[in-house]
């Protein structure tokens, strides 16, 4: 299946797999090792996929990564550093059933930052499930 919700249905199992693997996995060592390692891990197994690719036959058009495109991907690298720098030390201070509904509320940044920055068109779908998600993780994140 080549569908975007495929695609995105599994990216959220996996990330609520990552949220309980690594509340288990930060505790007790500092968040900044715990980060170097999964990133290290993502590292080899991302190169790994690129190599296997490549043996495949794919494609890997270099050639069209400008230095526009470079720098924005080395931005994302470095959002993404921070966000999981974050995300593990709230595991360790938190528990993953409220941490992971607060680190969800991403989506609700990203309608935001999509329609000022990229200019996409957000209609009142966007602003409702974004509301519903922000009830949500204030919902959950506020039990006791």
């Amino acid at each position: 299946m080549n569908h975007w919700v495929f695609w995105s249905l599994l990216s959220a199992f996996f990330a609520g797999g990552t949220a309980i693997l690594a509340k288990v996995g930060v505790a007790g060592i500092d968040a900044t090792l715990a980060t170097a390692i999964r990133t290290s891990v993502i590292l080899v197994f991302t190169w790994l996929l690129v190599g296997m690719n490549r043996l495949r036959g794919g494609n890997l058009p270099w050639e069209r990564l400008d230095q526009r495109g470079l720098l924005f991907l080395v931005l994302s690298g470095l959002a993404t550093g921070l966000s999981w720098l974050c995300y593990f030390r709230a595991l360790q201070l938190g528990d993953a059933s409220r941490v992971a509904p607060v680190d969800k509320l991403s989506v609700v940044f990203v309608i935001v930052f999509a329609a000022v920055w990229l200019k996409e068109p957000v209609g009142w779908q966007n602003w409702v499930g974004g509301g519903l998600i922000l009830a949500g993780a204030l919902v959950l994140a506020l039990k006791r």
